[in-house]
C-alpha cells in the first residue's frame, strides 16, 4: 500500500518527505517536521503510537490501518484536544464507500422483512493479519445500526439469533472481495464488491489527504465523498 500511495501522490504532484517503516521508526518525528500531512498504513500495534504522535505534532493524518479501534475513543480525544485532523476508514476505495452506502440502505429496507437472514463473507490474500477484515466489520456495524434483528456480529458461518455472521477466507493473493447476502426460504439477495488492484485504495487515501489538509476534526471517507446525506 505504501508504494501504491507514493506512486499516486507523486503522480498528482505531491512530494514525499519521509518513508517510515519498522526499520527506521525513529525517523518519524524528523519526517513530520518537514511534512504537511501523514498517511498511515502500517500495523495495528504501530498505528496507535503514530496517530498519537501526529496529534501532538498537529499533523493531519489519513489512516487506513485496521485492528486498533479498541483505542478509538482515546485517539479521537487526542486529535480533537490538540486541534488536529484525522480521516480514518477501514477502506479508502471510492467503490467500497459507495458499497457501504448501498449496504446501509439495503439493510434499512430488509429490516422490514425479518424472514431474510443476513450474512457477510470476505475473502483476502493469505498475508492479511486481521480477521474479519475492517471493511467487513464496517459493513456489519452499518447493518447493526439500522436492522433491529441483529444485536452484534460474530466470526463464523452460521445463523444465530440476533448475531450477524461474518465468514473470513484467506486465499492466494486475493486483493479483497466482500459479499452481503440476505437469504430466505424462497430466494436470496446479494451485493458484492471486488477489488482488482490496490490502486483504488491508494487513490482514495490521497484524495482524503488532499481534502483534509486545511481542516480540523475527525472524519471518514463519507465526509470526503459527501456521502453522509445518502
Amino acid at each position: 500500500m505504501g508504494k501504491a500511495i507514493e506512486h499516486i501522490a507523486l503522480e498528482r504532484g505531491h512530494q514525499i518527505s519521509g518513508r517510515i517503516s519498522n526499520a527506521n521508526a525513529s525517523d518519524l518525528l524528523p519526517a513530520l517536521k518537514d511534512s504537511d500531512l501523514a498517511i498511515e498504513f502500517t500495523r495495528p500495534e504501530s498505528a496507535i503510537a503514530h496517530l498519537q504522535i501526529c496529534a501532538i505534532e498537529k499533523i493531519p493524518v489519513v489512516c487506513g490501518t485496521t485492528g486498533w479501534l479498541k483505542e478509538w475513543d482515546s485517539i479521537k480525544h487526542n486529535i480533537l484536544e490538540n486541534e488536529g485532523a484525522l480521516v480514518y476508514s477501514s477502506n479508502f476505495s471510492v467503490g467500497v464507500q459507495l458499497f457501504f452506502s448501498i449496504n446501509k440502505k439495503l439493510a434499512e429496507w430488509m429490516a422490514k422483512h425479518p424472514n431474510y437472514h443476513c450474512s457477510i463473507k470476505e475473502i483476502h490474500h493469505i498475508h492479511k493479519l486481521d480477521a474479519p477484515s475492517g471493511t467487513a466489520i464496517s459493513l456489519a456495524n452499518d447493518i447493526l445500526q439500522v436492522h433491529p434483528s441483529y444485536k452484534d456480529w460474530q466470526l463464523e458461518n452460521s445463523f444465530s439469533d440476533h448475531l450477524l455472521p461474518i465468514q473470513s477466507i484467506r486465499e492466494n493473493e486475493v486483493v479483497g472481495t466482500h459479499f452481503v447476502k440476505y437469504q430466505s426460504e424462497i430466494d436470496e439477495i446479494e451485493i458484492k464488491h471486488e477489488a482488482f488492484t490496490r490502486t483504488g485504495f491508494a487513490k482514495g487515501a490521497v484524495l482524503a489527504a488532499e481534502w483534509v489538509l486545511d481542516k480540523k476534526g475527525v472524519y471518514t471517507m463519507l465526509d470526503v465523498l459527501d456521502l453522509n446525506a445518502i
